[in-house]
């Protein structure tokens, strides 16, 4: 999950994590000066802004378990909501819903038991 900060440079997520680490120990540390601890306050929220999109949008890609097939395998699929309008994701609810019930026969459904 990369992010570009101001400069352009692309910084992974693992890197903007560390980076946030060593600020932070910096800070704690009490050894830099009013300014420069004001700067790399301000350089900490950067980084911590960027991973908290990295993980929003490693969330958003999380597979949804949609069904159980004929051999009994998990059948997903990704979890794509941002190009979905609020009434689209509604009706894409319902269809699921609508389609589990229809598939939902106790007798002939594989699974726990």
């Amino acid at each position: 999950m990369a992010k570009k900060t101001k400069s352009s440079e692309v910084v992974s997520f693992e890197e903007s994590l560390a980076k946030l680490e060593e600020i932070v120990r910096q800070l704690e540390e009490g050894q830099l000066g009013l300014s420069e601890s004001l700067s790399r306050y301000e350089e900490g929220v950067r980084h911590l802004n960027q991973c908290h999109a990295a993980l929003t949008a490693a969330e958003q890609k999380i597979q949804l378990l949609t069904s159980i097939d004929d051999d009994g395998d998990l059948t997903t699929k990704p979890f794509e909501t941002e190009s979905l309008t609020l009434d689209e994701k509604q009706q894409a609810r319902g269809r699921r819903r609508t389609h589990d019930l229809d598939d939902a026969d106790a007798d002939s459904q594989k699974g726990l038991f």
